[in-house]
């Protein structure tokens, strides 16, 4: 007997915007069902932003995206690919899977998020924009980074390697 491992993906739905717009519970209804139908786990759905696309679309020239983080078996996005094909409400989907140190970050991403918007459910009425203290404080400024030693000129140049070692 076989079992299925199920892995973590990230995966970027693109929908109309103006779907998106007048009907958002329906689009992120078809793309719930979409990857329940395939037995996905769904860790995180949230809408990354509307943009205006670099070509048209089925002649749309904006649209709206939505970043999933989901577990799957990875012999079903081949069918979650057919299924967002085959969908009338999801223009476009890409589909990656995460690797260990990118499933580690998400797994943090995830956590702030949740504890984020625990945080602002518990905090007393919405607020539309920035407070009048805050305006009044000057923002934060980044230092600046450091100046790169001189080198010798027969040695070549070696990038820093970033957190996961690429």
């Amino acid at each position: 007997m076989k079992t299925a491992t199920t892995k973590l993906y990230e995966g970027m739905f693109l929908v109309d915007s103006a779907l998106a717009g007048s009907d958002w519970d329906t689009v992120l209804q078809t793309i719930k069902s979409i990857l329940q139908k395939a037995e996905a786990e769904i860790l995180w759905l949230q809408k990354w932003g509307e943009r205006k696309l670099a070509y048209e679309i089925n002649h749309k020239a904006r649209g709206t995206y939505i970043l999933c983080y989901f577990r799957a078996d990875g012999g079903r996005i081949g069918d979650i690919e057919r299924d967002v094909r085959l969908s009338e409400q999801i223009m476009r989907v890409l589909i990656l899977r995460a690797d260990k140190h990118m499933a580690e970050q998400i797994e943090r991403k995830i956590s702030q998020s949740a504890t984020h918007s625990a945080d602002e459910s518990a905090a007393a009425g919405p607020r539309q924009g920035p407070t009048p203290e805050s305006a009044a404080q000057p923002a934060a400024v980044e230092a600046a980074p450091p100046q790169a030693e001189a080198q010798p000129a027969n040695e070549a140049a070696v990038p820093p390697m970033d957190e996961f070692g690429v």
